[in-house]
């Protein structure tokens, strides 16, 4: 008998956590949120791998489809950010391509590219963080990956441009 009434204390106490949670922040889960409070963390998509062509229609010009960026080549649906990714949008340089480069030197002209040659190491760990945003963020998921076309050695490294925006060059 005291099982069971541990077991229905629990229950309510459990009930009532979360009815609380619901009535103080208009969340489940206490405003927490990331990719565990997503449910697509526990029943994923089906995983599409795109070519660069395919990718570029998801650049939010067309309102019918979702928004795609990429980064590392690993495709992240931002639709859910469309205030952010959308046509005209701040960041809508990002949407239907794989600029990881521009991430980090904030160069919307030359380095809307996955080239990271020449990146320094705290270039690259930062690029991470990116990467680590997205995978773990609440309203984004990943979709895919992208076929990149291969770097050739022979072509320069992209030169610093002027036009970053409050980023490194």
């Amino acid at each position: 008998m005291p099982a069971a009434h541990i077991g229905k204390s629990f229950g309510i106490l459990l009930i009532s956590f979360f009815l609380s949670s619901y009535f103080f922040t208009e969340s489940w889960t206490w405003g927490y949120q990331n990719k565990w409070t997503n449910w697509r963390t526990y029943i994923p998509t089906r995983q599409v791998t795109f070519t660069v062509d395919e990718l570029a229609k998801y650049d939010g010009s067309d309102p019918n489809l979702p928004i795609y960026i990429a980064l590392f080549g690993e495709v992240f649906d931002v639709s859910n950010g469309a205030a952010y990714y959308g046509k005209g949008s701040g960041y809508n340089a990002f949407a239907g391509r794989d600029a990881t480069r521009a991430y980090v030197t904030g160069c919307f002209n030359t380095h809307l590219t996955h080239d990271l040659r020449g990146l320094t190491k705290e270039e690259l760990k930062s690029l991470r963080g990116w990467l680590e945003f997205y995978q773990n963020h609440h309203s984004y998921h990943k979709v895919g990956n992208v076929v990149l076309p291969p770097i050739d050695p022979d072509t320069p490294i992209p030169e610093p441009c002027n036009d970053s925006v409050g980023q490194k060059n």
